[in-house]
């Protein structure tokens, strides 16, 4: 991604949507050939430090990659050019949730401040499903060092390449049933979300509510995405 790609994005908007839902979807982020050759990186043996297979975890079925350094120029781009667009946000719900923690404006700044902390691990990932895989509900949290916004972008085209296998959210409230929520992504869209949790505004002031994600049912083809998480980990 240019930063002049970046600059388009509605980023008002994008932090409208965080505020009120804990996701925000921006359309067509990459290109359909973007999505085809970060996809492809997959089946190669690099450039990648582990693999991980979700059952023998208990996280679901499928599997997915950790990307190694250096990252593609494309997820680094990525990581570099969004970080920025996200700090001010995670900032703000910070200061609601009354966290003292607050991030630097550059993500070579923040990465520093994972490093200090023994945080070394590059955690952008693909993730690779196939029919009757899925991921369960979880948080993507690797360390003391935790960068509130994580963004998730599909590389696959509903129904052409895959059925099934929606992006699935839910945020839980105090003294309250968790709220499902299905985010209706198409090929290169991505997904900006909460990592753990954000701030609610009630009749007393801000609350954190707790929100996790995953992804449901395959039921044919294969289904790949690309992770952004603005944390490494330990």
């Amino acid at each position: 991604m240019s930063a002049r790609d970046i600059d388009t994005v509605d980023w008002a908007q994008v932090a409208s949507d965080l505020d009120e839902q804990g996701h925000a979807v921006i359309k067509a982020l990459l290109t359909p050939e973007q999505c085809r050759s970060t996809a492809a990186l997959y089946a190669g043996a690099g450039p990648f430090r582990s693999r991980v297979v979700m059952e023998r975890h208990g996280f679901g079925r499928g599997e997915y990659k950790y990307f190694d350094h250096p990252l593609p120029g494309l997820v680094a781009g990525l990581r570099e050019s969004v970080y920025p667009r996200l700090a001010p946000i995670a900032n703000r719900w910070n200061e609601a949730m009354g966290v003292d923690v607050r991030y630097p404006p550059q993500h070579a700044e923040f990465i520093a401040r994972c490093h200090a902390a023994g945080q070394c691990k590059p955690t952008p990932l693909l993730l690779q499903y196939g029919p009757g895989d899925y991921n369960c509900l979880h948080q993507d949290l690797y360390g003391e060092q935790v960068f509130p916004l994580q963004m998730v972008v599909l590389l696959s085209e509903p129904e052409r390449d895959f059925s099934g296998g929606e992006f699935v959210m839910t945020e839980q409230r105090p003294r309250m049933q968790s709220r499902p929520m299905v985010l209706p992504l198409r090929q290169g869209d991505a997904a900006v979300i909460a990592v753990h949790h954000r701030p609610v505004q009630g009749t007393r002031g801000a609350y954190r509510v707790n929100l996790r994600h995953g992804v449901s049912l395959v039921r044919s083809g294969r289904r790949h995405t690309l992770g952004i998480i603005f944390h490494d980990a330990t």
